[in-house]
């Protein structure tokens, strides 16, 4: 009697022991879960973001065909008797929770062109991205997340701030729209200089939010 007691005890330990495990285990995957969902937010919020940059900059751009020197030049426009503002206000990165962008500077220095995360994470979204964001696809870290705004090289070639086609002749740009290379195949500005023209990011001079 006393061994069959010893024997039903042995079993419910060991059923317990199973238990923790089985719990722990359904535990860990349901963080697992949450963490990823979490992560997937943050996403949109710095696509979001990121593209507010980059129409902020592209509202500053047309109205003085020069970059703004700082991020915070977006808030507050002083280049005008009366102050213009391309964007509400300045917003932290969703991925680090803080305002510490890496800023794409022009090739001068002197500007900026676009903004990046900070974080050196890798994203759960590798496809499936705007035309904009194309070189977005594969990134092996949010850093690669570069929201740029390339000016059209053509603005400059007419001197009158018209949009132009690859004919030459004025056109209109549709927001999310990419150039045309002279191969045929889509493309934008190349990030080394504004003036030239390859494959990767896109181009969205649209204006920016208020």
């Amino acid at each position: 009697m006393h061994r069959a007691s010893s024997r039903q005890h042995g079993f419910t330990y060991i059923g317990l022991l199973v238990a923790v495990v089985l719990m722990g285990l359904l535990l860990t995957l349901v963080a697992r879960v949450w963490s990823t969902t979490e992560q997937r937010e943050r996403e949109i919020q710095l696509l979001y973001i990121g593209h507010a940059y980059r129409m902020a900059i592209s509202s500053y751009f047309a109205l003085g065909h020069r970059y703004p020197t700082t991020l915070q030049d977006l808030l507050t426009d002083e280049r005008f008797p009366v102050p213009k503002h391309h964007l509400r206000r300045l917003y932290a990165d969703p991925m680090t929770g803080h305002a510490d962008w890496s800023l794409i500077l022009t090739p001068s220095g002197q500007g900026v062109m676009g903004v990046a995360s900070s974080s050196q994470a890798k994203p759960v979204k590798l496809d499936g991205f705007e035309l904009i964001d194309q070189a977005f696809k594969g990134a092996d870290c949010y850093c690669s997340w570069q929201f740029i705004y390339y000016a059209n090289r053509w603005n400059r070639a007419v001197g009158t701030g018209a949009p132009t086609n690859s004919s030459g002749s004025p056109g209109t740009f549709q927001p999310g729209r990419l150039e045309t290379l002279p191969s045929g195949q889509p493309g934008t500005l190349d990030p080394g200089s504004p003036n030239s023209l390859s494959p990767g990011a896109g181009v969205n001079p649209s204006p920016g939010p208020n």
